[in-house]
């Protein structure tokens, strides 16, 4: 999908309509299991490297300074979401550099 000049979204290849007016995404390029498979294994590596990170630092943080366990546990919520965050951007460039498609 790109832009056009004057903001229109514009598709590389036209897809057959189906079923009313429905686009057969199925139909335009097969799914590629293999890069399926690699990047759910790699969304759970990192996801769960991140997730903990996220939560050993908050922890940790909270302890350091002695901020208490309510603050501790909001902050650890915080990295953990910043972490989540960082999840999706990685695979959002990972599956542009390994298409699920094609």
């Amino acid at each position: 999908m790109m832009l056009a000049l004057g903001g229109a979204l514009v598709y590389p290849r036209p897809l057959r309509e189906d079923f009313e007016g429905e686009c057969a995404l199925a139909d335009a390029a097969p799914i590629n299991w293999t890069n399926a498979m690699t990047l759910l294994s790699v969304a759970i590596l990192v996801g769960t490297e991140l997730v903990g990170a996220g939560a050993a630092a908050g922890w940790a943080i909270g302890g350091l300074f002695q901020l208490g366990e309510p603050v501790t546990r909001a902050l650890e919520g915080l990295l953990i979401l910043t972490a989540l965050t960082g999840l999706f951007y990685f695979l959002r460039a990972a599956v542009a550099h390994e298409p699920i498609r094609g």
